[in-house]
């Protein structure tokens, strides 16, 4: 039997793990970033200011295991002893895991890695009149501030590094695509789809139509369906448990929703 190919998109140093899942479960894996991370350096002025004001926030969210990579050495530059009394949230166990390792234990939302999963959990249920902060990159869903906000919260953003598309002359990508004979694209955000429709002429998106999109949520699912995408599987989280999860619902022939 020939091995499948899946390409494997997350940012340099994130998509070892899940190529080599791939590999021992029979599929040829190949792993091109559709985006690259910077941090904001120097941290702009209202950003330091807001880490200064750390001791009178309430709650600190982080989105991403990535908003951990470059939003606490930020926070420890200016606290090398915590605030006490604040309560942490990490929007899924990856990013509850990176934060453990700066001694931060913080609540997840379980399954639902989402900001609609955050604002489930109890401590942000009722949060009228307390501070919040948020730590991300730049850009992204605003989901998450205007709901905090609508219900009472005073919410501040801490963006701690930056999204860039990688430098592909036009073409490249979809001559990869092709080189490889990929069958599985794995995408885990709504900016890797921006990122590969941007990559993309619409003549390459038509031909590609066929391909079969990984995908962490319904919300970027529909994107992709709406950009003409055909065949979607849609994994319960952008982890590489529920993405391989999702992949055992893949039919090579039909390219089946899940």
């Amino acid at each position: 039997m020939v091995a499948r190919s899946v390409l494997v998109t997350r940012p340099a140093g994130q998509g070892e793990h899940l190529c080599s899942a791939l590999a021992a479960r029979g599929f040829t894996a190949h792993h091109l970033p559709f985006l690259q991370l910077q941090p904001l350096t120097p941290l702009p002025v209202a950003e330091r200011l807001r880490v200064q004001a750390l001791d009178r926030v309430q709650h600190v969210i982080f989105v991403s295991a990535n908003a951990v990579g470059f939003g606490m050495p930020v926070i420890e530059r200016y606290w090398p002893q915590l605030p006490v009394g604040l309560h942490w949230y990490a929007v899924g166990e990856g990013t509850a895991r990176a934060l453990a390792g700066f001694d931060v234990v913080a609540m997840t939302p379980g399954e639902n890695m989402s900001s609609e999963g955050l604002l489930n959990l109890p401590g942000l249920r009722d949060c009228a009149g307390e501070q919040v902060l948020i730590v991300k990159g730049q850009g992204g869903r605003d989901t998450l501030r205007r709901e905090l906000t609508r219900r009472g919260a005073h919410v501040e953003t801490l963006a701690c590094y930056r999204r860039l598309s990688p430098s592909m002359a036009p073409g490249a990508l979809a001559t990869a695509l092709a080189d490889w004979q990929i069958e599985v694209i794995c995408i885990s955000s709504g900016d890797g789809l921006n990122t590969m429709l941007a990559l993309l002429s619409p003549e390459e998106t038509t031909k590609l139509q066929g391909v079969t999109l990984l995908l962490p949520s319904r919300r970027v699912a529909d994107a992709a369906m709406a950009a003409g995408f055909k065949h979607c599987l849609v994994a319960d989280n952008a982890s590489d448990g529920a993405m391989l999860r999702a992949l055992e619902h893949w039919s090579p022939v039909k390219g089946e929703k899940k």
